[in-house]
Formats: C-alpha cells, structure tokens, sequence
C-alpha cells in the first residue's frame, strides 16, 4: 500500500494561517477532491477541525492525543502509526493520504512514498504553518502540470507528483 501526501504549499513553504488555507483555489480544490476520493484519509485534529466536516466519499482518520475525542463518521486514532495501521486495514484502493497539518507532516514526510505538491505561486509571509523542508534529490518528479492565475484561481500553481527515489 503507498501512503501519500497532499499538500498546497506557498514558495516560502506556507501552508495556513489560524488554522486556515492562504488563498482560493478552485483548481486545486478539484484535484485535491478527485486525487483523495474513494480512499483513506489522514489529518491532524486540527486541521480536521479546520474542515468541520468528515470528507465525503472517504475514509477519515482523525489524529489526535486526546483518547477520549470523537466525531461522527471519522475513526479517531492517537498515533502516526495507529492511523497509518488504521487506514491499511480499512482502505480497500492501494493509497491512503495524509492531508497535514505541518505537525503531522513534519512526522511523516520520511514514511511516505509519494507527495502531491501543489506549488502556489507566490510567498505568505503572515503563515502560522509551514510544510517541512523537502530534500528533493530524494525524490523524482513523475508528473507536472501547470495551471494560471485566473478567475477561479487567486494565485498560479504547479501540481506535482513526485515518488521517492528507491
């Protein structure tokens, strides 16, 4: 099973800010939708929170160290391990994805074997939230596609696939 993540980062590696996305992005949005559909999910509680809602058409896995958390429709773990476990022996498909915050990407950006990077055109100096430094010549990228600023997208992005390299 390849464990993934997905992320939309700024050049300065920004990814929120009060537990909030920095820009409006319908196209990235829609990859994100369709990239993630119909498997396991992993998020930190508060980026869960975030959302305030289960993500339809997956599994959702909350992390968290609060043992006695809970939410309707989501498995709550209190471990990286414990969710990755989790999503293996509930997900059916061949891919669960860790949708962040920087806490738990910062744990399992070693683990996984495959990122989504949305790089957002442009630098967020007001972030809270940062992805970790990424290393990568230890990864290859297998799939790029460039999408413009435009009506529906506040900022220009590069959607990128990258595999670690074996």
């Amino acid at each position: 099973m390849i464990v993934s993540l997905i992320v939309a980062m700024g050049e300065d590696r920004a990814i929120g800010a009060n537990n909030d996305l920095l820009w409006k992005i319908k196209d990235d949005l829609r990859l994100f939708m369709k990239t993630t559909a119909n498997h396991a999910v992993i998020h930190g509680r508060k980026s869960f929170e975030s959302i305030g809602t289960p993500l339809r058409n997956r599994t959702n896995i909350i992390i968290t160290r609060d043992e006695s958390y809970s939410f309707p429709g989501c498995f709550v773990s209190n471990s990286i391990d414990e969710s990755i476990s989790m999503a293996k022996k509930l997900e059916q498909h061949d891919e669960i994805f860790i949708l962040g915050g920087a806490q738990i990407y910062k744990l399992t950006l070693e683990d996984v074997d495959r990122m989504y990077i949305s790089h957002v055109k442009g630098s967020f100096p007001k972030a809270d939230a940062h992805f970790p430094e990424v290393n990568f010549d230890e990864w290859n990228l297998v799939n790029s596609r460039s999408y413009p600023q435009n009506e529906e997208n506040e900022y220009a992005f590069d959607f990128c696939i990258y595999e670690r390299k074996k």
